[in-house]
């Protein structure tokens, strides 16, 4: 029965498809149990055949959130397994402080994160160990998760009272605050948790971490994908770190890796093995070594572009769009099925700037086009600042090849500008009323002084008069 879940040739196709269209490698995870999540997903849209189900998703691109909603369980909870935090209040939290000096930092990742209760968990023991003012200032935790839904969630720290029902009251007081049915964590504590997209499988670890928490996890992928992530969280552990999973796991398998702090509490401390380049670099997926050089070459620039922290687009010069990296498909919600569309058909082309009247003066001038600010509107009401540029690409005779776009978020640098402009301006008030005060009593001093003078012309005028009176009575 597993030979022939493995050689299912349909699924193998459609899992080919969620790694190509969505950059999704689903092959380390265990066959049985990716193809049941599969599955119940496809009875809830009333589909049985997998080709029918790509089919599917080619026509309704939005059915990828809800597969892979469905592929990556997101059960959570705060203080979930509420022995096991306390263990790690008690027992872990305190060896982790004493091991360290007061100006050391202490860093703590929350892999596989999901909707982030774990994370905030982590913070309120560590707050309640610290003090929240040393917390703040000493503290990250690193929350990732491969499901950007998921992250969003977490980072609006929003939660519902069901979410929060397993928090001790005296926690739920001071580390909450409530606006009509929603609990907000409080932003002194929110700074220090830090959320972000990581694939456990193919992405690089986060070093230099002293708690390391990845609870039910693992368990969905098979033993050699376990091994290979396993050897990643070793690495990523400071000496004598700590690895916290959850009850479902056991690691048994993995002792020359890590060694029991309490079995029970599925909590164990990093020795010190040293692992091969090789389990360490990304997971090559069985997918990819079926592609022809031309194929990799075109995968590895893919990758580089989306490895950039810039915003690009490239265009043909028949306006054509040719590639749209990762950040630019997120930041203007571009999908695969626009890559080859003419960039006249795209919202893209007019918003948030009209850009074929600049890729034009690109071409014209023959020299790249940069446009300092341009403001746009988020869904959310915020107001976001970008940076474009539009370089022209020739070709040796002159004619025109193509053009890069390049948008930079300014957003940050924009709004720390905006504050030190107020700031500055309200420093030139200040002076102002400083120099004003200033003048003001250099001239009360003035008038005291000519006060002083006239006192002494006065006492001088009275002991005349009294030398006076003096002679007289003398007389």
């Amino acid at each position: 029965m597993t030979t022939e879940i493995e050689d299912d040739p349909k699924f193998v196709d459609l899992l080919n498809h969620l790694w190509q269209s969505r950059g999704f490698d689903f092959s380390g995870y265990k066959r049985t149990s990716l193809m049941r999540r599969v599955r119940k997903r496809m009875s809830e849209i009333q589909l049985e055949d997998f080709v029918d189900y790509k089919d599917y998703l080619e026509v309704h691109p939005n059915e990828f959130v809800n597969l892979f909603d469905t592929i990556l369980i997101n059960v959570t909870a705060f203080f979930r397994d509420a022995t096991a935090w306390d263990y790690l209040k008690e027992q872990i939290i305190p060896k982790i402080i004493a091991s360290k000096s007061e100006l050391e930092p202490i860093r703590v990742w929350s892999a596989a994160c999901a909707s982030g209760e774990e994370a905030y968990t982590l913070a309120i023991l560590f707050a309640e160990a610290l003090g929240i003012k040393e917390f703040s200032r000493r503290v990250k935790i690193y929350a990732t998760d491969a499901d950007e839904n998921s992250l969003n969630t977490a980072r609006q720290a929003n939660y519902m009272l069901r979410s929060i029902e397993n928090i001790p009251e005296e926690y739920r007081e001071k580390y909450f605050t409530k606006d009509g049915e929603i609990y907000s964590f409080i932003p002194t504590l929110r700074k220090s948790v830090i959320f972000g997209r990581h694939d456990l499988v193919q992405d690089p670890p986060i070093s230099r971490v002293d708690l390391l928490v990845c609870r039910n996890t693992l368990m969905y992928f098979n033993s050699e994908t376990q091994n290979r992530i396993l050897a990643r969280f070793n690495f990523a552990l400071n000496e004598n770190g700590f690895l916290f999973l959850g009850k479902a796991e056991m690691l048994l398998t993995h002792t020359d890796s890590f060694t029991q702090a309490d079995l029970k509490q599925r909590v164990f401390i990093k020795t010190q093995k040293v692992f091969s380049l090789e389990k360490l670099l990304p997971i090559q997926s069985p997918h990819y070594s079926t592609l022809n050089d031309d194929d990799k070459s075109q995968k590895l620039t893919e990758a580089s572009m989306d490895s950039s922290l810039v915003s690009q687009l490239l265009i043909d010069h028949t306006g054509t769009l040719i590639v749209a990296n990762k950040n630019a498909r997120t930041l203007f919600n571009l999908k695969n099925q626009d890559i080859g569309k003419a960039l006249q058909d795209l919202e893209i082309s007019y918003r948030p700037v009209e850009l074929r009247s600049l890729i034009e003066q690109a071409y014209s001038e023959r020299q790249p086009i940069k446009v300092p600010k341009i403001e746009r509107i988020l869904a959310n009401r915020k107001v976001q600042f970008l940076e474009l540029e539009v370089t022209p690409l020739f070709i040796k005779e002159g004619q025109p090849l193509g053009v890069t776009v390049s948008f930079v978020d300014i957003t940050t640098f924009f709004n720390l500008r905006m504050e030190l402009e107020a700031s500055n301006q309200e420093l030139e008030t200040a002076n102002e009323e400083l120099q004003s005060a200033h003048e003001e009593l250099e001239t009360t001093n003035e008038e005291l002084q000519s006060t002083n003078e006239e006192l002494e012309t006065t006492n001088e005028e009275l002991q005349s008069t009294n030398e006076e009176l003096e002679t007289m009575n003398e007389e």
